[in-house]
C-alpha cells in the first residue's frame, strides 16, 4: 500500500481523490441526461467535496506533481465547467430550443466552456505545483460552479423568470472566471 502515498505513482491517494471527483462529475453528466436533477446534484456536490479532499492531501503528504496539477484541472473542466453548463441547459433549455434563439443558446453555453477552459489553462500555466496563492485571480471554477447553481435557484423560485436573463447570468459569470477580480483563497 505504500503507493498510496508515493509522489512519483499516479494512483497515490491524492491522485485517487480527483479520480473519484471525475467519477462524480460523470455519474451527474449521466443523470442529467436522464433528467434526474436531484442525483445530479448530490453529484455535483460529492465531486467539490473530493476537490477539497485531493488539494489537502496533496499538501499535506506532499504528493503535489505537475501530473497531480493537469489531473486536478481536468477534473475541475468536467465537475465545475462542463456540469453546471449540461445543468443549466437540461433543467432550463432542453426542449424550448423552438422558441429561443438556437445560436444564441448556444453560443452562450460555448462562450461558458471556453472561458472555464481557458481559466483552468492559464492556472495550469502561471501556478507551481503544490503552491497555494493567497488569492485568485478571476473566479475559481468551483465558485463559478456554485454561481451557475444560484442562477438555477433563482430560476426555480421565480426571480430569473425569463431565459435570457438566465443567460445573461451565464455570460456574466463566464466573464469573471478570466477577470482581475481577486478572491481570497481559503
Amino acid at each position: 500500500m505504500g503507493f498510496l502515498f508515493d509522489k512519483n505513482n499516479h494512483f497515490n491517494i491524492a491522485n485517487l481523490a480527483t479520480f473519484m471527483n471525475i467519477t462524480a462529475g460523470l455519474l451527474a453528466i449521466y443523470f442529467l441526461t436522464h433528467g434526474q436533477f436531484l442525483g445530479a446534484i448530490l453529484f455535483a456536490w460529492i465531486g467539490g467535496a473530493f476537490d477539497i479532499i485531493d488539494g489537502k492531501i496533496a499538501r499535506k503528504y506532499n504528493l503535489s506533481t505537475p501530473f497531480g496539477v493537469q489531473l486536478d484541472s481536468f477534473a475541475d473542466f468536467l465537475s465545475f465547467v462542463l456540469v453546471p453548463v449540461f445543468f443549466i441547459f437540461f433543467a432550463i433549455f432542453e426542449g424550448k430550443e423552438e422558441f429561443l434563439n438556437f445560436f444564441v443558446v448556444a453560443g452562450v453555453f460555448i462562450y461558458y466552456v471556453i472561458s472555464g477552459l481557458r481559466r483552468l489553462i492559464h492556472f495550469n500555466l502561471t501556478n507551481d505545483a503544490g503552491s497555494v496563492t493567497k488569492y485568485f485571480t478571476g473566479v475559481p471554477t468551483p465558485l463559478g460552479a456554485i454561481l451557475m447553481m444560484l442562477v438555477y435557484i433563482g430560476w426555480e423560485v421565480g426571480i430569473l423568470f425569463n431565459e435570457y436573463i438566465v443567460l445573461g447570468f451565464v455570460v456574466i459569470i463566464a466573464s469573471l472566471l478570466n477577470s482581475k477580480l481577486k478572491i481570497p483563497h481559503p
